[in-house]
């Protein structure tokens, strides 16, 4: 029995690993080809992109060689991203105006409505619930006409408020920090009341407090979702130089396959380093959300 249970978990965490690196190969490329020459990034992959264009043969040649170690170590690719071309760092720019207040507002008014959900008793409160679950489990694709015309109609259309309030207002945060909540003991709440304390006070003494850990996690899963995000700025903003780098990212040409590496890494710099920071704060808020029967 002994021998099997090893054997399994051998095979279980072989086969993890197998799994983690292919899934960290893209990543590991990108990184170790941003420190690549241009010249040497043609050599090894520009058949790939020279068959991209409109009457070439097909998409991937046989003479297309992966490297993750460059022959030699250069910088200009960055140098070009930070110093020479500032239309990078502007859109970079752009990610950060338009993901943190999509964050900050997006946390707060899930606080309240999730607060709602968990104190109010109503007959119409699962009802109302359940249309939050049903739209979070809406693809962006389904919400981008309603984003569309709304925004159209209040005259935001092309701002980029067109963007943050959609954001600001979706379910996902609302279901997950409702589901945390209702862990809360009522015990708290009952002695809170014994003391004096009003509803506010209950919310941001009491409730808020025990929360810190799935405010966190959810503030870093709605920034790394936002700051990926495509669809949403392509079709509410008309103007290309309020997109952000994600959006920018897809228009590179070919003949900048190098510089594409290089504001790759810079772009996924901050949700990592948001990642690791709270790394302890999302699990346990996932763990705990999702351990609670609603």
């Amino acid at each position: 029995m002994y021998k099997r249970r090893y054997f399994g978990r051998t095979g279980l965490f072989i086969l993890a690993t197998v799994f983690a690196v292919i899934f960290l190969l893209p990543t590991v490329l990108t990184v170790t080809n941003s420190f690549m020459t241009q010249s040497e990034i043609d050599a090894n992959y520009g058949m790939i992109f020279e068959s991209t264009r409109p009457g070439a043969g097909t998409y991937v040649s046989d003479s297309v060689n992966l490297k993750f170690i460059p022959d030699k170590v250069s910088f200009d690719q960055y140098i070009t991203v930070l110093f020479r071309s500032p239309q990078y760092l502007f859109k970079f720019w752009n990610s950060v105006i338009l993901t943190i207040p999509i964050v900050f507002l997006q946390v707060g008014i899930a606080s309240f409505a999730a607060y709602s959900f968990t104190r109010y008793k109503s007959k119409f409160k699962n009802t109302v619930f359940f249309f939050y679950i049903v739209l979070m489990l809406m693809p962006y694709q389904v919400t981008i006409v309603p984003n569309y015309i709304v925004a159209d109609e209040l005259g935001l259309l092309g701002s980029r408020w067109a963007v943050i309030f959609p954001g600001a207002f979706a379910p996902f945060s609302v279901f997950l920090l409702t589901k945390f909540m209702r862990r809360i003991p009522s015990v708290l709440i009952e002695a809170a009341k014994l003391d004096g304390a009003n509803e506010w006070q209950i919310f941001t003494r009491v409730c808020i407090p025990q929360c810190r850990s799935a405010l966190y996690s959810i503030a870093i899963l709605v920034f790394i979702d936002y700051w990926n995000m495509v669809e949403l700025p392509i079709i509410l903003l008309e103007d290309a130089e309020s997109q952000p780098l994600s959006v920018f990212l897809s228009t590179i040409n070919t003949g900048e396959v190098g510089v594409a590496f290089a504001v790759a890494v810079i772009y996924m710099i901050p949700p990592l380093l948001l990642f690791l920071h709270g790394e302890e704060a999302l699990v346990e808020g996932i763990t705990h959300a999702g351990s609670v029967k609603g």
